[in-house]
């Protein structure tokens, strides 16, 4: 039987858990610049979806 690789399993709980952050992160970097926008009265920048 193969032992199991424990470094291996533990990079990448953290792999995941920095992608997890880096997310959270980014919602909320976008509604601080949606609050941002809508407080000097202006739109976020997005292209128009027709």
């Amino acid at each position: 039987m193969a032992k199991p690789n424990y470094s291996f399993e533990k990079r990448q709980r953290e792999i995941a858990k920095k992608k997890k952050q880096d997310e959270k992160d980014a919602r909320k970097r976008e509604a601080r610049e949606a609050a941002q926008a809508a407080k000097s009265g202006e739109t976020p920048e997005r292209p128009a979806s027709e």
